[in-house]
């Protein structure tokens, strides 16, 4: 069994910072990818961040320069840093994280959600 557990999620005026995090545990031999997503209310869930395992990183356009992800694989843990919030940045952020497990089946696994709610 796999679970990831975010936290960090809230309510910020425009301009201000949030840091999500998504922590994996149960039987996880590695992980690869892990990723964090966003779905505004009556829009699909699109992908906002991304890094490998080697650290490498990739931001959509509206989040660069903005929005930091990075990652503590001793912690199984991802983050991502969100500087000067607007208020189209509202939604429910997501993590993504590929896992091979101890069982040796891979997939991608979700956590639960977490709202993000940028508003003066």
């Amino acid at each position: 069994q796999v679970q990831l557990v975010e936290s960090g999620g809230g309510l910020v005026q425009p301009g201000g910072s949030l840091r999500l995090s998504c922590a994996a545990s149960g039987s996880i031999f590695s992980i690869a990818d892990m990723e964090w997503y966003r779905q505004a209310p009556g829009k699909q869930r699109d992908l906002v961040a991304a890094i490998t395992n080697s650290g490498r990183t990739n931001y959509v356009d509206s989040v660069k320069g903005r929005f930091t992800i990075s990652r503590d694989n001793a912690k199984k843990t991802v983050y991502m840093q969100m500087n000067s919030l607007k208020p189209e940045d509202t939604a429910v952020y997501y993590c993504k994280v590929h896992i091979r497990t101890k069982a040796a089946s891979v997939g991608d696994y979700w956590g639960q959600g977490i709202q993000v709610t940028v508003s003066s």
